[in-house]
């Protein structure tokens, strides 16, 4: 065999392993300009529990360059239920920077920055969300959710929303000139205690699963993201639907931004 016919560390060029994203390139309309797109984006990641953890997981296993993680506090053993980046022995350590090193330690091409801070803390937020190509909003609390969808419709980043509680789950997909966070829950749920909520792990998992899907379809511009729709689900009885939303035309945050050319619902 020629010396041509060698690859790094003396393997014949026949033997080549398939490469990390090869059963993703072969899917139809999906490629390498998608893959390249994911390559150079960078997606901001608020909250690295069970839906912002799953999201995260995905994100980078799909070939995003960058991810932006932000989560504050430290690791408790109830997390562990559906907390699938964290490790037993990292109870009370920081919850990002563990995850930073689960990421790492799975995907090393993936460039990983993190910020152990509340939102409300976090002065760079809002250069954080203009420079992220999607951000995931995986937050607990409204407050979090007001201000991180205020910054996206500022800055025209888009967004995907995901909660879940018990057995149920939403994900929300907002782009520029689609009806926003506060077009949908106009006022939250005063009754929500953002940390007394039931949670079965997978049910989590899957709305970060979700989540992590709708924000690879916008950067790669592969397949029909869900903008403009609210998926809600219930695995109590595997009941799920997809529902148009609309724009307030009275809305805080984007009535004077989306515009005369802004979606309506059909």
């Amino acid at each position: 065999m020629a010396a041509g016919d060698q690859l790094a560390g003396g393997r014949p060029a026949t033997a080549a392993r398939p490469g990390r994203y090869d059963r993703q390139l072969g899917i139809p309309g999906f490629g390498p300009a998608a893959q390249e797109r994911l390559r150079r984006a960078t997606v901001l990641v608020a909250g690295i529990g069970g839906v912002g953890g799953a999201a995260a997981t995905y994100l980078a296993a799909a070939g995003v360059g960058r991810l932006v993680l932000v989560h504050p506090g430290p690791l408790e053993e109830p997390d562990l239920n559906r907390q699938t980046l964290m490790r037993p022995e990292w109870i009370g350590g920081s919850r990002v920077a563990c995850a930073e090193q689960t990421l790492r330690a799975h995907h090393p091409g993936v460039e990983i920055v993190t910020f152990d801070r509340e939102l409300a803390k976090l002065p760079e937020l809002g250069q954080l969300v203009g420079e992220a190509d999607v951000v995931v909003d995986a937050r607990h609390n409204f407050p979090d959710r007001y201000r991180l969808n205020d910054l996206c419709v500022a800055s025209r980043t888009p967004a995907v929303i995901a909660a879940m509680n018990a057995t149920e789950g939403n994900v929300l997909v907002v782009e520029p000139g689609t009806p926003c966070l506060r077009c949908v829950f106009t006022e939250g749920d005063p009754s929500w205690e953002p940390l007394g909520f039931t949670v079965l792990g997978a049910v989590s998992g899957l709305a970060g699963c979700l989540a992590a899907t709708e924000a690879i379809k916008i950067i790669a511009r592969f397949g029909e993201p869900a903008s403009g729709r609210l998926l809600q689900y219930d695995l109590w009885d595997m009941d799920f639907q997809s529902l148009r939303v609309r724009r307030d035309p009275a809305c805080p945050t984007c009535a004077e931004l989306t515009g005369a050319g802004a979606e309506e619902p059909t």
